[in-house]
């Protein structure tokens, strides 16, 4: 085990808390929320499981998982059936139950849709230790920073080019100072068109991201990134299949060698030893752990030790209601540079009108700060 994997470990395996309270009843709800900026044609919502756990002391939490499309469903059965089997009876304590559980969903898969649904417990009995004591997450986990810098980010591969710039335009009028946007048309020569006029209206000191979403294969993302680096992108996020590790240590030798475009990945990288392998080789500069997808605040906070002994910088994958309040929790390392939150246009769950309570977060002016709240601050509607 790398020094990495072991401070993961510690931070995922905890110990138990003294005479801690145990799971009296947990259950979970499915609910669609409509989307008022579809992602594609047949993205016209995404799907919520919404979480609910009572404690042997009384305390109550609420959290959830979430998939845009695919394994709603799914997710809901694990949680209603395996999950809440296993859960009830047992510890409360979200750190020290983590490891037990995925050890007892290994055999349906060590991350995916095991992961997601694990999610569902994880924050929900994390929301009920921080309504508990009292306080909001920032709070609980110790307050690290006052803001962090957003960026606007949106589903835009399938936009024209006037929606694609007139989108850019729109996060430039609202303060941002970064975005984020799709790439991996047919034709590299379209998308380098494309990305010249987001950069046009950006200009040269905001940072433009690409993401191809998996579209590509080694050659053909080398080719791409050749050309456009024209447009100096501050990172290229999943270029290849996200499983293929050695595609993406044989890209970061390539870029390192041209460009120097660093590679992100991890919206789609499920457990602590993924992100390990990844950094380990090489294969990644920049991380993006998707709270929900990892399972939890405790295996994210089990990625961000390991981001951290190998200093590369976290940045979070969407949800920025909850991955923003991590954010302002995460520990500065020298030299790598600050969390930011991902702000994708049209998406967040309070401007869907999800939640039962105001958002935990506010972004203005490109810039995420938390709004008074207990617990993790998300009760769906």
């Amino acid at each position: 085990m790398t020094d990495a994997s072991a401070a993961a470990a510690t931070a995922i395996t905890g110990s138990p808390l003294e005479d801690a309270p145990t799971i009296a009843a947990f259950d979970a709800r499915l609910v669609r929320v409509p989307l008022t900026r579809p992602w594609a044609a047949d993205v016209t919502s995404v799907g919520v499981v919404a979480t609910h756990v009572v404690r042997s002391d009384g305390a109550e939490g609420w959290g959830f998982s979430w998939t845009p499309q695919i394994g709603a469903e799914a997710v809901h059965a694990l949680l209603a059936n395996d999950i809440t089997a296993f859960a009830v009876g047992r510890s409360a304590d979200p750190g020290s139950e983590w490891l037990a559980l995925w050890q007892h969903l290994h055999e349906a898969g060590g991350g995916g849709l095991t992961t997601i649904a694990m999610a569902g417990l994880n924050l929900a009995l994390w929301d009920a230790a921080i309504r508990a004591a009292g306080t909001s997450l920032p709070g609980f986990l110790g307050t690290q920073r006052e803001s962090v810098t957003a960026y606007g980010s949106g589903v835009n591969l399938h936009y024209t080019q006037d929606e694609l710039v007139a989108q850019v335009r729109r996060w430039v009028d609202a303060g941002f100072d970064a975005v984020k946007v799709k790439v991996g048309k047919p034709d590299v020569a379209e998308d380098l068109d494309r990305m010249r006029a987001v950069r046009e209206v950006l200009g040269p000191d905001r940072a433009l991201m690409i993401d191809a979403n998996q579209r590509w294969e080694l050659d053909r993302a080398t080719r791409s990134l050749e050309v456009l680096a024209e447009v100096s992108p501050a990172w290229i996020e999943e270029p290849l299949r996200a499983d293929d590790l050695y595609g993406h240590i044989e890209l970061a030798k390539r870029l390192a060698a041209s460009s120097g475009i660093p590679i992100a990945v991890g919206e789609n990288l499920h457990n602590v030893y993924r992100f390990d392998d990844f950094l380990r080789t090489g294969a990644a500069q920049i991380v993006q752990p998707n709270v929900v997808r990892v399972g939890g605040i405790t295996p994210f906070l089990g990625i961000a030790a390991i981001a951290a002994e190998y200093g590369a910088a976290l940045h979070p994958h969407l949800l920025p209601e909850l991955s923003g309040q991590l954010a302002l929790c995460l520990r500065a390392v020298p030299g790598v540079p600050a969390p930011m939150a991902e702000d994708v246009e049209d998406a967040g769950f309070g401007a869907l009108g999800a939640l039962l309570d105001p958002s935990p977060v506010r972004i203005a002016d490109g810039i995420l700060t938390e709004v008074p709240h207990a617990g993790l601050g998300i009760r769906f509607s």
